[in-house]
């Protein structure tokens, strides 16, 4: 199930997406994503479409938190 989403947002939004960290526990995943683009106000709404994303197509999914961090 995981992979399939990843693999989704991975194809919808160009970006590069992988469970970092909680990979040994079950019902838990920690996602980190990444964009790049020379427009910082454009990385950050792809980001924040990305979670909007992941809310609307699996609602059986609690996002329970996310940062964005620019660099």
């Amino acid at each position: 199930m995981l992979k399939s989403l990843l693999a989704r947002v991975h194809k919808e939004f160009n970006v590069s997406i992988a469970e970092v960290e909680g990979n040994d526990l079950w019902q838990i995943a920690v996602i980190g994503v990444a964009c790049v683009s020379n427009d910082a106000s454009h990385a950050h709404a792809t980001l924040s479409k990305v979670v909007e994303f992941i809310e609307r197509v699996r609602p059986d999914v609690q996002v329970v938190d996310f940062t964005t961090e620019i660099m």
